[in-house]
Formats: structure tokens, sequence, C-alpha cells
């Protein structure tokens, strides 16, 4: 795992994480970054997950953070969104990513799923989010709410060639052919 001196060093230098937040530039905590709530959607319709072809369910933003503005979303028990995150990291093939719940996170009741972030991926980060436990929860848009561990890929990665390069939530209801 890469530490906190060295992560800072590669923010400032090779942009390897954009609009991190004044306290994590400052004052980070642990040996990774914590990323903040920047969007908000709900997914709706079909989803394939084929050999060949996929799509994803369509979405429908439904909250967007704006600086200076209070804006929350509660999710009430069983409700589904996937979150994306404010900050965008850019991955040289040599580092790769992986990422885990704040504790309040998952204290308030919430189940987040999370990938990796694999070398060469450019782009903001988005995460699947439920609500399991029993009650209503509200979340801030810019709270923190994931932590990024990054990590050396010995012996050099592979170039990330999926077509989530970029960020993007999903397939808009279009089939595509897998690379």
């Amino acid at each position: 795992m890469i530490g906190i001196k060295e992560l800072l060093r590669l923010v400032n230098e090779e942009n390897l994480v954009e609009n991190l937040s004044e306290r994590e530039l400052t004052n980070p905590e642990g040996a990774g970054f914590d990323l903040r709530l920047g969007e908000v959607f709900a997914i709706k319709g079909k989803a394939l997950l084929g050999v060949a072809e996929r799509f994803t369910p369509e979405t429908e933003l439904v909250e967007k953070y704006v600086e200076g503005e209070s804006r929350r979303v509660t999710l009430k028990p069983g409700d589904f969104y996937l979150f994306k995150t404010i900050e965008t990291v850019n991955l040289p093939l040599d580092i790769a990513v992986n990422f885990k719940p704040r504790t309040t996170t998952f204290r308030s009741g919430l189940n987040l799923r999370t990938g990796s972030g694999a070398p060469g991926y450019k782009g903001p980060l988005t995460f699947a989010v439920s609500n399991v436990g029993p009650c209503e929860v509200t979340i801030e848009m810019g709270a923190r709410f994931v932590n990024a561990q990054f990590h050396r890929v010995e012996g050099g990665g592979s170039l990330y060639r999926g077509q989530w390069q970029g960020g993007r939530v999903s397939t808009e209801g279009q089939k595509e052919t897998q690379v």
C-alpha cells in the first residue's frame, strides 16, 4: 500500500487524484484518501450481462453536489443508488486503487459495493449504495463516504481498456460488445 506522503507527492507532481478536499490535501487520515459524494443516480429498466454483449439499466440523476449549497439525499430501507465521486483519478500503469466504506457509512446501515480502479483508468468513480438497515439515512452531497487505498502493481499493470473510462455511469440502454 502506498503511504500518505508518497500519495501527496503523486497528487502534486503527477495529478494522481484531482479535486481532493482541502482536508485530504492538508490533514489526511490513515493510508489513503477519503472521497466525497458528487452525484447520486437511481437506476431503472433492465440489464444484460452477457458473454459478448452487455448493457446496464438506465440512470436518472437524483442530486448533484454544488459547492456552497447544502443538498441532501435520503435513503429509505431497501433503496439502491449509484454514488459518483467529486474526485477523479488518473492511474498510471503501476498503480491500482481499492476502496473501503468509511465506518460511519456501514454503521448507518448503508452497504457500499465497490470494485477496484485498474491501472490506466482515468475519471471519477462510481459505487453502488443500498440501505440495508432499518432506518432512513440522509447523506449530504460532498460528504466523505468511501476511502481509497492505492497499491503499487509489481511487474507492471495492463492498461485499462474498459468502456467505463472517463466515469460514465451507465450504457444508457445501448448494447455494447465486450473488449
